[in-house]
């Protein structure tokens, strides 16, 4: 695995002149922001060599080099999940490639479902720290020494730093911030009503299919971190209607233009 992101990170390096100091990972309804910022390169994923390929509908599959204010970034405009059939170290690969072409610093975002009752869909929930016992660890394997350690510590994935940044922001750009425990599962089918049951009996307050993996093999390579949901449906059991990636996408949507706001504060400000 090791040699494989090598070769994808010259792949990269021979078509790319810049260096990033914070990565973003964009989620449903952000998609279109990476093209909002001063654009300096692009690469398609197609394009590396070994490079996973996300094939979700709506997700665009290329990273984009250039900057949020004055703050030098690459952003992945479209994720891979685990749901697509990939290997565990396949889908946190483009997250240790953005570390390894030099952000030192992460912001996750997603979609979620919301299994808190006080919440509703359009929120957003800053992560706080996750559930990941539903997925495989992207850490199982050989470790690779060369990135961090065989054991990393995980008593603050979610940077508490940053945290007080998020809530700092949030509030300059008026937003009444949740703050909550995420859970990820593997999807791709929504959870079923017990599930959630045992997501919130767990202390979680969203769920979703992402995030909690990237986060973890970010932090193995001493990455800071930080996350953001946007509360787009009310999970199966509490919501009273089946769910659909429609709805889905249309709270994504009619939020996005604050959810923008939101991640250019931060990461103007981290």
């Amino acid at each position: 695995m090791y040699d494989k992101l090598m070769k994808c990170l010259a792949g990269v390096k021979a078509k790319i002149d810049f260096k990033p100091k914070a990565a973003l990972i964009l989620g449903s309804g952000l998609g279109d922001y990476a093209d909002e910022i001063h654009v300096d390169q692009t690469i398609d994923y197609t394009e590396i060599e070994g490079f996973p390929v996300s094939t979700v509908k709506g997700h665009k599959g290329r990273f984009v080099f250039g900057y949020v204010g004055e703050t030098p970034v690459v952003i992945m405009q479209g994720r891979v999940h685990y749901y697509e059939g990939y290997q565990m170290s396949d889908v946190v690969l483009p997250t240790r490639l953005m570390g390894l072409l030099g952000a030192e610093k992460l912001i996750l975002t997603n979609a979620a479902g919301g299994i808190n009752q006080s919440y509703k869909p359009g929120d957003f929930m800053m992560i706080t720290d996750h559930i990941a016992t539903g997925v495989p660890s992207p850490l199982i394997g050989p470790n690779m020494d060369e990135i961090g350690p065989r054991f990393p510590d995980m008593s603050e994935v979610y940077s508490r730093r940053m945290q007080d940044v998020i809530r700092t922001c949030a509030k300059k750009c008026d937003i009444d911030l949740k703050e909550g425990v995420y859970v990820q599962f593997t999807g791709p089918a929504y959870e079923t009503p017990d599930e959630v049951r045992l997501a919130r009996i767990w202390g979680g307050d969203a769920v979703g299919m992402s995030t909690a993996c990237e986060a973890v093999a970010a932090r193995h390579m001493g990455l800071e971190v930080c996350g953001i949901s946007c509360i787009t449906n009310m999970a199966a059991g509490i919501s009273k209607v089946q769910l659909d990636h429609k709805e889905v996408q249309e709270t994504a949507d009619r939020v996005a233009k604050s959810f923008k706001a939101l991640v250019t504060e931060v990461v103007t400000n981290i």
